[in-house]
């Protein structure tokens, strides 16, 4: 087995490359130095939990130093682990929005939830979800200010992906730490890709926690997906950009056809047309191991139905 990757990201925080099935640079966790102890900031899926206590290993740190764990969102790529890796941090305090809470307490509906989206390859690459003691499961309504070993991490609440989604803002190295608020970053797309997923997708707040995060004033975003990308403000005004792009393109092919395949269609030809076949299909093969196409459009033609712009097909409500 690999030695986990892990990157310096100077001022004593560092970035756990968790090996997504069994690829580089597609999930994340963040090692942020608390006064005493360490915090991380997402656990991966279950899958990946083997590979994050690896990783803080290679880090330089010891499980029982992990204080605090912080998740940007419940969804499974980026806290299925959570329950699963409880036992390993010991002397950890986990933190997720607290619409989530009661999910990972009781993951029943999130995981099924799961598998309906993923499908057949769920359990190979996600796996179970173990309850949390919600002892340890503290809830978070965006605004909280926690200490740092040498500034203070901020609590925005970043709905819009997901309802139960927060970004974190790191003041002294100023990066926010964005989950999927600000998209899908991979090596081979030239800009984030629209993070756009069911089931409850919402584009008024997706735009609204933009707004939110830029207010900020951030010299660095960290992607979940994945890593650092200086020159956050056009980061995020360029992402802007391309969701409304995939928002005109998606609902100009739904009117036509309102099902997931005619969306999905449009959206690849408009990235064909916009960087060409070879590019986008390097991107393609990528962003499908972690949140493709084909999910985008099924949270989109969800959102159109939801807001009346579209109606879906006989038998389908």
């Amino acid at each position: 087995m690999p030695v986990p990757v892990v990157q310096d990201l100077g001022q004593d925080r560092r970035l756990i490359d968790l090996g997504f099935r069994e690829t580089s640079a597609l999930i994340g966790s963040y090692a942020l130095p608390l006064p005493e102890g360490w915090a991380i900031v997402e656990t991966g899926p279950t899958r990946c939990r083997d590979v994050l206590l690896r990783g803080l290993g290679v880090a330089g740190i010891d499980p029982p130093e992990v204080r605090k764990v912080f998740v940007t969102h419940i969804h499974l790529d980026h806290a299925g682990g959570a329950g699963a890796v409880m036992g390993d941090l010991p002397n950890a305090v986990f933190y997720a929005h607290e619409s989530g809470v009661a999910h990972l307490v009781n993951p029943a509906r999130l995981e099924a939830s799961a598998r309906r989206a993923w499908g057949p390859v769920y359990d190979r690459i996600l796996g179970p979800l173990v309850p949390m003691d919600p002892r340890r499961l503290q809830p978070l309504h965006g605004g909280e200010v926690f200490p740092l070993k040498d500034g203070e991490l901020r609590v925005l609440a970043t709905p819009g992906h997901a309802r139960h989604h927060v970004s974190y803002f790191d003041v002294r190295s100023r990066a926010m730490l964005t989950g999927d608020s600000a998209g899908v970053r991979l090596t081979e797309s030239d800009r984030a890709r629209p993070a756009v997923p069911p089931p409850d997708l919402d584009l008024d707040r997706l735009f609204a926690s933009l707004d939110a995060m830029t207010a900020m004033e951030p010299d660095r975003l960290w992607y979940t997906h994945f890593g650092s990308y200086s020159g956050a403000i056009e980061e995020l005004r360029i992402y802007r950009q391309s969701v409304q792009e995939w928002v005109d393109v998606g609902l100009q092919a739904a009117r036509r056809e309102p099902t997931v395949e005619a969306i999905a269609r449009a959206l690849r030809e408009h990235e064909i047309d916009r960087i060409g076949r070879e590019a986008s299909q390097r991107a393609d093969a990528l962003e499908d191991l972690v949140s493709g196409v084909d999910m985008a459009a099924m949270g989109l033609l969800r959102f159109f139905e939801v807001k009346g712009w579209v109606r879906a097909p006989a038998g389908d409500a």
